[in-house]
């Protein structure tokens, strides 16, 4: 009798593999734990969850063309992550620092070589004169840029 997917059955786990555990069911089928489907964090061996001969809960995910696909993790309790702001201890945590914002006197990087024209206040310029300064300034580090990328790839024309 093929077992009904989505249902919880008890096994013996038979042998351990790079690529999961296969796990003897009742009535002598025997069905295939991916290592996927071992336990809710990374496995990166199987050995470090499993053993042979160990009595383990699977629910069966499928049964196509006689094999059967079966999990672990979905017959455990799901955890729930910890907040970002939280460390399992209770402790807080700074964001990282590749994440923070810049601030303070740091200068974002222009790839022109000509000198910036300082911005005029913006209240003082309609949508349409900041959209028109927006592409003139964008096209022409567009154009800075993809002269370095030329010349470093060693684009253009060769001397003789």
């Amino acid at each position: 009798m093929e077992p009904q997917v989505g249902s919880i059955l008890e096994g013996k786990v038979t042998t351990i593999t790079k690529f999961g555990a296969f796990v003897a069911l009742e009535g002598g089928r025997s069905g295939l734990v991916h290592i996927s489907e071992i336990a809710n964090t990374f496995v990166n061996d199987v050995h470090d969850f499993l053993q042979e001969g160990q009595t383990v809960k699977v629910l069966v995910l499928s049964t196509e063309n006689g094999k059967i696909n079966l999990s672990i993790k979905k017959t455990q309790p799901q955890e729930r992550p910890a907040p970002r702001t939280q460390r399992p201890g209770g402790g807080s945590s700074a964001p990282h620092p590749a994440t923070q914002q810049r601030t303070g006197s740091a200068q974002p990087r222009t790839f022109s070589r000509a000198p910036q024209q300082p911005l005029p206040p913006s209240g003082d310029q309609s949508f349409e004169d900041k959209l028109k300064q927006f592409l003139s300034s964008s096209e022409g580090k567009m154009a800075d840029l993809n002269r370095s990328i030329d010349g470093k790839r060693g684009g253009g024309r060769r001397r003789r």
